[in-house]
């Protein structure tokens, strides 16, 4: 079981490129930068380069897709309530006239 020092130093590897251009470069030395455990700095020196790297790319690429999925959801959203809004005024307005031919019958309704 790993600990949370070594999940977050992973999760910084993956997702900080200057940290993980720096640990590239000297694995050993970025490893003494974080708390972790005698056994958790051999398991991160011997990490696999190339998968790493491959890893954090895709995980750029997905918060990328994310990030713009988001941002037209919002933009979506916001034109939804758009919408939204000109049709309640709409309704309001046919509401009011109903009420008004309403009340010019002496507040009897068409079909009373």
């Amino acid at each position: 079981m790993s600990s949370p020092a070594f999940e977050t130093f992973l999760a910084r590897l993956y997702t900080d490129a200057q940290l993980r251009i720096r640990f590239l470069a000297s694995p050993a030395a970025v490893a003494q930068e974080f708390p972790l455990s005698s056994d958790e700095r051999r398991a991160i020196e011997a990490i696999d380069r190339d998968g790493l790297i491959l890893a954090a790319e895709s995980y750029a690429n997905k918060r990328r897709r994310w990030s713009q999925h988001s941002r037209r959801r919002a933009e979506s959203r916001s034109s939804g309530t758009e919408r939204t809004s000109g049709l309640f005024r709409l309704l309001v307005r046919n509401f009011n006239r109903v009420c008004d031919r309403v009340m010019a019958r002496g507040g009897k309704n068409d079909s009373e």
